[in-house]
């Protein structure tokens, strides 16, 4: 079953959850004869997918999905042969070959007839670009990277190259939470649209819309908490009410405690106990029906439920972590909160780096116990 991110996505500029002036800024680059480079950077669930989907379909026109072309940066970054990878999505030939995904043309950029168009494909901004004079330019392709962010500096440069070489035929659309990752080069050929948070009064509004829309109802005041406790992050208040609302618990405001209960921070909060106290990694014997099984107790075995019963990722923990350590819920001295955070800041590099995210949670947290023993 799609989700309702899949179902009801935004289907004109004016129906993205964000600001006027930004909205405003989007739709005059997508109707730009000569449309930039983009940068769309913001926290999660501001709607930067979102914005991006909008602006290739007004760029493209209706065969957008056959001329758009997407790489997730986050999963390649933690791959094998992630550069090798990298490369043959750029170069779709071969290293050496000369052809490069931004060269291609497609006759969609000349004339949109090419391609069949549905009777309920609309373009965003109400009507279709208009690029038909000679001196417009034809983009033919657009390539999209989400979380840009988190390239690396060595695959960075190879696109800089490439934006130069084929600036006439096709566009990048980049997208990060952390901008100032991307190299100088990068940045400065783009324009760069800033997304904020999402207000808690739209994010109730486009609930209730899309609650209309599934046929929920809704008890009343449940959007509103929901809205709360997403902060800001639009695609985490939907995520919410869709579970709530396919297993039929929008009825009761009760409800949105319990599910909150069960992935709160409190285990993380606990594990961090328990590395402070030097205890990490400790083996006990427990009884397994008629027999008795060694088991990992310890901060490192805390992880391992939080990553089981929670179905948690590495990098959740160490958010839920942070949020911990700087919500003042431990009573840290102020030198050893300082040691806390710089050991979590640590792991979250080396996490952005690695496919082991085990090894470098199970390394904070003994960098976690050496701080009581300083």
């Amino acid at each position: 079953m799609a989700s309702w991110l899949e179902t009801y996505p935004p289907r004109r500029f004016s129906d993205l959850a964000l600001e006027e002036s930004t909205i405003e800024t989007i739709e005059r680059v997508a109707l730009q004869a000569n449309p930039p480079h983009l940068l769309l950077s913001g926290p999660p669930g501001s709607g930067k997918t979102a914005a991006w989907h909008l602006i290739v379909r007004q760029v493209l026109g209706p065969s957008w999905r056959s001329t758009t072309h997407v790489l997730q940066a986050k999963d390649l970054a933690k791959s094998a042969g992630a550069m090798a990878a990298f490369e043959a999505f750029l170069r779709p030939g071969g290293k050496d070959s000369s052809d490069t995904l931004a060269s291609r043309t497609s006759l969609d950029a000349f004339d949109s007839t090419f391609s069949q168009v549905s009777a309920d494909d609309i373009a965003p901004a109400g009507h279709e670009s208009q690029r038909g004079s000679q001196t417009d330019v034809h983009i033919s392709r657009i390539i999209v990277i989400e979380d840009a962010d988190y390239l690396g500096h060595k695959r960075q440069p190879l696109l800089r190259r490439m934006m130069e070489a084929t600036s006439q035929t096709s566009r990048f659309i980049f997208t990060a939470q952390t901008p100032s990752r991307l190299i100088d080069a990068l940045r400065s050929r783009t324009q760069h649209v800033r997304l904020t948070g999402v207000p808690r009064k739209q994010i109730e509004s486009k609930l209730a819309e899309l609650c209309a829309s599934a046929g929920v109802e809704p008890v009343r005041g449940i959007l509103g908490d929901i809205a709360h406790i997403s902060n800001g992050n639009l695609r985490k208040a939907i995520f919410t009410t869709e579970v709530l609302a396919l297993r039929n618990l929008l009825g009761e405001r009760g409800n949105l405690h319990r599910l909150l209960t069960m992935i709160s921070t409190n285990e993380v909060q606990r594990m961090i106990e328990a590395a402070l106290r030097g205890q990490v990694v400790e083996w006990r014997w427990e009884k397994d029906g008629y027999k008795n099984a060694r088991k990992l107790k310890g901060a490192l075995g805390i992880y391992d439920e939080i990553i089981t019963q929670q179905s948690l990722e590495a990098e959740d923990v160490v958010e839920q972590a942070h949020q911990v350590l700087t919500g003042g819920r431990l009573n840290l001295p102020e030198d050893q909160l300082t040691l806390a955070l710089a050991a979590l800041s640590d792991c979250d590099v080396r996490l952005r780096r690695s496919s082991q995210g085990r090894i470098q949670i199970e390394q904070m947290l003994h960098d976690f116990a050496s701080i009581q023993q300083q």
